[in-house]
């Protein structure tokens, strides 16, 4: 075998071995396909969502405010009009994720299309972010861009990726796009966490503003508080009415206390879970 021949051997398996290092870049979606997706980093895709699981906006109860004000900006966003990015924090299972879901929905069921997209990114991937607003940004479409019960531990950097996209970024946030994100903390980080950042750093201040800043890049911060029990009642007097199940008011009453002190706890999120074990009882199935 000439020298030639086996140079050019060796270069064909370099190269080969350079297209599966680098992966060529991903294609978007048919976005008419889904009104949400899954943002999957490895490879690099969204994937189709065929069902959300979603309530309907009309059985969020005891956050009327805040829903009224998310409702409204997601409104101005789909239209096209300035809006911001938001974080909806506070208690847990009163209703953050439904109430994003909820909101996408009922958007576009108002204005009569299916032009804004809901895209969930997994707390781990945030880093990944850059990648997604590349694949995302040509499109005619308007997404939110969505991550559940978002927070930040020690030593994790992935922080700044998400900073960078937000506002900070030379490119800054696509017009196609807005970020929002649920958490049980205000800040987005651990009180311990920041606590330490003052102890240890040479400047304490600008140790903890360099963190807490991120959650300045959500305009809007919507807050979510422990219901009462009266709206806790409500709550589980909605969702039987719109399933259907016949209960006596009173034994439904009694039943509902009884199962949120057990759990220690009154949410939407146990009143759901009480409406299913009453559901399953009677042989019904939730839609």
């Amino acid at each position: 075998m000439s020298e030639l021949s086996i140079l050019s051997e060796k270069l064909d398996s370099l190269i080969a071995l350079i297209e599966r290092a680098v992966p060529a870049k991903p294609n978007a979606p048919d976005f008419d396909k889904a009104d949400a997706f899954v943002w999957n980093p490895q490879p690099g895709e969204l994937r189709p969502v065929p069902k959300v699981n979603r309530v309907d906006i009309t059985l969020l109860r005891s956050i009327e405010r805040v829903r009224d004000l998310l409702i409204d900006n997601t409104r101005r966003f789909a239209k096209g009009l300035p809006a911001n990015n938001a974080l909806l924090w506070g208690a847990r299972g009163m209703g953050k994720s439904s109430l994003v879901k909820a909101a996408q929905a009922a958007t576009n069921a108002e204005l009569g299309n299916k032009n804004l997209k809901l895209i969930e990114i997994h707390r781990e991937d945030i880093d990944s972010l850059p990648a997604l607003m590349q694949l995302i940004e040509a499109s005619d479409k308007r997404f939110i861009v969505f991550c559940d019960d978002l927070s930040f531990d020690h030593d994790d950097t992935s922080y700044k990726s998400l900073k960078a996209v937000l506002e900070g970024g030379i490119e800054g946030r696509p017009g196609n796009v807005i970020f929002y994100a649920t958490s049980n903390r205000r800040h987005l980080l651990p009180r311990d966490m920041m606590e330490n950042e003052r102890s240890t750093a040479i400047n304490p201040s600008e140790a903890v503003e360099e963190k807490v800043s991120l959650s300045d890049r959500f305009g809007l911060w919507l807050g979510f508080h422990k219901c009462s029990q009266d709206d806790y009642l409500e709550m589980v007097d909605g969702y039987a009415k719109h399933h259907g199940l016949t209960i006596d008011p009173e034994t439904l009453r009694a039943e509902a206390l009884e199962w949120a002190t057990t759990r220690g706890s009154r949410s939407g999120r146990v009143a759901y879970q009480y409406i299913q074990d009453l559901a399953g009882r009677q042989g019904k199935t939730l839609d």
